[in-house]
């Protein structure tokens, strides 16, 4: 019985311990881009953050997120270190940097662009 036993054990930690990482992963990584150091999307794509947003409380919504799209986040996932989870309007859940809402711009078109920074003087790149 413990020769049985012992495998399935095994295999269960090892589920137990690939859910805590997935679970605790960062939403972005760090690149290089031509501002700098910046936080991208696992696509590779810039993510910036806004002005007119209150710490934790994104103001972009309507036409503004269809131009910025939130960087979304699965209901499931939970704040870890600088990550944290915002509520939006439509009670959709967004990522959160230093407690600043993060956003992509539908005009940067590839990996590692960033024309979005600078836009009305109220967007700019996210720096790690």
């Amino acid at each position: 019985m413990k020769q049985i036993l012992r495998p399935t054990i095994l295999a269960g930690l090892l589920v137990a311990a690939t859910c805590a990482l997935a679970q605790t992963a960062a939403p972005a990584k760090m690149a290089d881009t031509s501002k700098g150091k910046a936080l991208v999307d696992a696509k590779g794509m810039t993510l910036y953050t806004f002005d007119r947003d209150a710490a934790g409380k994104s103001a972009c919504n309507g036409q503004c997120a269809q131009n910025w799209p939130p960087l979304m986040a699965d209901a499931s996932a939970s704040a870890s270190g600088d990550w944290s989870v915002i509520t939006r309007d439509d009670g959709a859940k967004q990522w959160a940097y230093k407690g600043k809402p993060l956003y992509t711009w539908v005009k940067d078109t590839k990996p590692g662009e960033v024309t979005g920074d600078g836009v009305n003087n109220v967007w700019h790149v996210a720096a790690p």
